[in-house]
This record gives structure tokens, C-alpha cells and sequence, in this order.
């Protein structure tokens, strides 16, 4: 028997030609699929109702992450995030994901640089205990000296095999450093191992009590729920959370001043499995591009480094086989900035040089030449197939809305991204490729590997976009 749902996908994917022409037959259709309204103590809610199965995924959102960290203090929201987990007045240490997990439901929580989140997929009738229990802890946190200290330990540990570890992390970690001159960004989310091993509870507790409130956060959930029903069990539970008048409306952070000059670096690692080339570029975001200039990121990169048939790949694996594999991508997530990220793996006996250079006639020749129409339209046609797929997925939706809504955007940008995409004229591509892919915005990085016995794998402690 046909599965609907599938049938109605398989209908979407042949339409999708259609959609990025009609973009606003697209847009209305999907605009009024989230609600959202306020409680009276600031706490922001989004209900997006999905009715197929008796699940739903809570997720609480708070606008802080490793971006908003007190100079020194490197590493306190993602440790304050593992301490979330201890116990509370009703909470016994360690019990909050057993009890999750008792209710037959998951949980996690994840620390980006603009956001931190915690999110519970549970079957419908236990969305109320869920609340309460995120209530509970957003305000009613105990932390007992000998956890703190043990659970610092943990994330010592997690850095060590994530990143100290892993010398393409290392790498990774001091391109970023060497991207943003003054901008936080450049620390990484995890925290650097010497200012990890000096949090202290006190440490944890001051940054809990200055952003975790209900007017700081914002309550996403998704399933077989509707937006009255969310209303009820919020306002009985975050609800009775005064909200904090310290928090500020807006968050302000050090920016970078003007780049004017390419970096690069090199790591020589005996660990290191392949030679690698690396480049990062600063871009805006999605949050701080003007009109359309994000969009038209996202499908450049789509079209230059995304796959198998991008520029990039075939060009330096296919073409010239200078690389055994090639790519990128455009990340306009951030509240502050963006990147344009791109990578290639020397094929064997190829030095680096020869795979940036052909990288940069790649990226040169559509600063030049732009791309064509073709290509347009099937990197429209790919973002719009996986933006419907995507929404098939209530967790995925959750996120989608959370992440977009803590870094200031709205409900609107979030549902009318198709359409903003299925604008983006050629000439647009051609303006923010000769606009933002300028070397002297961009750290260039070779990842070597070292057989001389020079470099030292046991080297002291030297993370990604989000941690978890």
C-alpha cells in the first residue's frame, strides 16, 4: 500500500522546478505552519504542530553560548551545560536523563558559539513532566563542589580526545583562532585546555544566574501538539519563572577591525593520515548580510564545492586528480558573521600548492565569469528538495526554528527562506563571490603529516561549530 506521506514527497520533488519559479505559491503555503506567542515573563514559544504520530520534541533555547564568555573564562557555557545534567532541589543527581529515558523518551543538550540548547523527544503525554522538569532546572540548579570538580575532569578529558587528539581539530581550532583578529568566535566553543582546568563552581553558577531565565530563552516544540495545549502547560510551568531585568536586549561583543592581510599556517603532525589543504573566509550571516547576499552565498557554494558534480571536485579530483577529494560550504548561521570554508586532500606524491592553486582558478573563474543558469537552477532545485525533506522531521524542524530565532531572526525569515532562495539571480551569485572571496578575509591552513620523529604526538593540550 502507498505510504501518503511519501506519495506526497515524490509529488513535491517534481514540482520542485515549479517552486523555485513560483516561489510565492511555495512561501504562502508554508508560511503559517509555526505559531508563536510570548508569556508574560519574556519567554519567546514556538509550536510547530505535526499530527502523524503521538510524539512531540520539546526544546528549550537560551541566547548565550562560547561567544558571550567573560574573557579567561573560555569553556563555561559548554561546562555549564554538562552541569545542567546534576540535580536540582527535586532532581537527585545524575536522574534527569534516567527519568527521561524511564519515560521511554531521549534527551541531549548541545553549545554552539551563539546559543545553548536542551531537548526531550518523549511520547505526548509526558510533554507536561518534561516542562516541568526544564522549569525546574532553568532556575533551581544545585551543584555540589565534588560534581563540579569531576565533571571539569570529563570535559578535560573530552577536549583532550576531540581536539588535542585529532590533528585535524587542531588545525581546525587555530585556522579559527587566526580568522578573527578580536572577535570571540576565535575561541573555541569547548574552551582552551589551561582556562578549562580553572572553572570553578563559582564560575558556573555566576554565568547560570546571568542568562538562564525564561526572558533569555525561547521554548520550540514540535508534534502531535497544538499551540493552545502548549500555552496551558507553559504558563504552568516556566510561567511561575520571574523573569530576569538584568538581561540585556541586546548582545554586544568585541568586533574584528578591518583584515587586510591573507594568513597561513601549517601543522606538521606524525598523526596526521593525509596531506590537506584548508581555507576559511569571513562572510556575513544570514543574521547580518543585506538582503539576498546569504542566500546567494549558500547556492555559490552549493554550486562551487558541494559534491561530487561541484567545480571544486571535479576539477581537482576528476580533471586534474591532484586530490583525492575536494569541497566546502557556506555556514550563515552565526549571530555575527559568517564563513565560506573549503578543503582538499592531496592525491598521493601531489604537493599542497598544486590543489590551492587550482582552488583558487576554480573560485577566480566565477568572480570573473559567474556560473550559469543551469547551475542555478539545479542548486535551488537541491536546497528546495532538501528543505521539504527536512520538514518531515520534527526534531530537524525544532532545531531549524530554535537556532534561526536565538540568533535574532524570525519566524517569517525562517518560512519564507524558500522563496528568498528561489530570488537569487545570477548576477547576485557573481557580486558576493567578487565581494567575499577575497584572500585577505581568509586563513589558509596545510595539514602535514610528519615522519621525521620532529613533531611531538604527546605535545601539550593545543571544536566545532556546536558541542555537545
Amino acid at each position: 500500500m502507498l505510504n501518503p506521506l511519501r506519495l506526497l514527497l515524490s509529488t513535491l520533488m517534481m514540482a520542485l522546478p515549479m517552486l523555485a519559479l513560483n516561489s510565492h505559491v511555495y512561501a504562502a503555503e508554508s508560511a503559517t505552519r509555526a505559531s508563536e506567542f510570548k508569556l508574560d515573563n519574556g519567554l519567546q514559544v514556538v509550536v510547530i504542530p505535526d499530527y502523524r504520530a503521538p510524539v512531540v520534541t520539546h526544546m528549550i533555547w537560551y541566547r548565550v553560548g562560547a561567544a558571550d564568555e567573560v574573557r579567561g573564562k573560555s569553556g563555561i557555557a559548554h561546562f555549564l551545560e554538562h552541569l545542567m545534567f546534576k540535580s536540582t532541589d527535586k532532581i537527585p543527581v545524575g536522574e534527569f536523563s534516567k527519568i527521561v529515558g524511564r519515560l521511554g523518551g531521549q534527551d541531549n543538550a548541545f553549545t554552539g558559539n551563539d546559543a545553548t540548547a536542551y531537548f526531550q523527544r518523549v511520547s505526548k503525554d509526558r510533554l507536561p513532566k518534561m516542562m516541568e522538569m526544564e522549569a525546574d532546572r532553568m532556575v533551581n540548579l544545585r551543584l555540589d563542589e565534588k560534581e563540579v570538580l569531576t565533571e571539569r575532569d570529563v570535559i578535560l578529558e573530552e577536549r583532550r580526545s576531540r581536539i588535542d587528539n585529532n590533528p585535524s581539530a587542531e588545525l581546525n581550532e587555530q585556522m579559527n583562532a587566526a580568522l578573527y583578529l578580536n572577535h570571540p568566535y576565535g575561541v573555541p566553543i569547548i574552551g582552551w585546555y589551561h582556562e578549562i582546568a580553572k572553572l570553578s563552581r563559582e564560575d558556573a553558577l555566576t554565568f547560570y544566574k546571568h542568562y538562564y531565565a525564561p526572558n533569555n530563552a525561547i521554548l520550540v516544540v514540535s508534534g502531535d501538539v497544538t499551540a493552545d495545549e502548549v500555552k496551558t502547560m507553559a504558563e504552568a510551568t516556566y510561567g511561575k519563572i520571574p523573569a530576569n531585568p538584568k538581561i540585556e536586549t541586546k548582545r554586544v561583543r568585541p568586533s574584528d577591525p578591518p583584515q587586510i592581510v591573507a594568513r597561513q599556517l601549517e601543522l606538521k603532525d606524525p598523526r596526521a593520515g593525509n596531506y590537506s589543504f584548508h581555507r576559511d573566509y569571513v562572510t556575513p550571516s544570514y543574521t547580518t548580510a543585506k538582503p539576498g547576499e546569504a542566500e546567494a552565498l549558500d547556492l555559490l557554494m552549493k554550486i562551487a564545492a558541494s559534491g561530487s558534480t561541484s567545480r571544486l571536485y571535479k576539477k581537482l579530483v576528476v580533471d586534474a586528480k591532484v586530490a583525492s577529494s575536494a569541497g566546502g560550504d557556506y555556514s550563515g548561521s552565526g549571530l555575527d558573521s559568517g564563513t565560506i570554508s573549503i578543503y582538499a586532500i592531496a592525491a598521493d606524491g601531489v604537493p599542497l600548492e598544486k590543489s590551492e592553486a587550482l582552488a583558487d582558478e576554480v573560485f577566480n573563474d566565477i568572480v570573473k565569469n559567474g556560473v550559469t543558469a543551469a547551475e542555478l537552477e539545479r542548486a535551488k532545485s537541491s536546497y528546495l528538495a532538501d528543505y521539504v525533506y527536512e520538514s518531515d522531521n520534527q526534531a530537524t524542524l525544532a532545531r531549524r526554528y530554535g537556532w534561526n530565532l536565538a540568533v535574532g531572526r524570525t519566524v517569517a525569515d525562517v518560512e519564507g527562506w524558500p522563496a528568498a532562495i528561489s530570488k537569487v539571480t545570477l548576477d547576485d551569485i557573481k557580486k558576493v563571490a567578487a565581494e567575499y572571496l577575497d584572500v585577505r578575509h581568509s586563513v589558509t591552513g596545510y595539514l602535514l603529516p610528519d615522519k621525521s620523529g620532529v613533531a611531538d604526538s604527546s605535545a601539550p593540550e593545543a571544536a566545532g561549530s556546536v558541542v555537545q
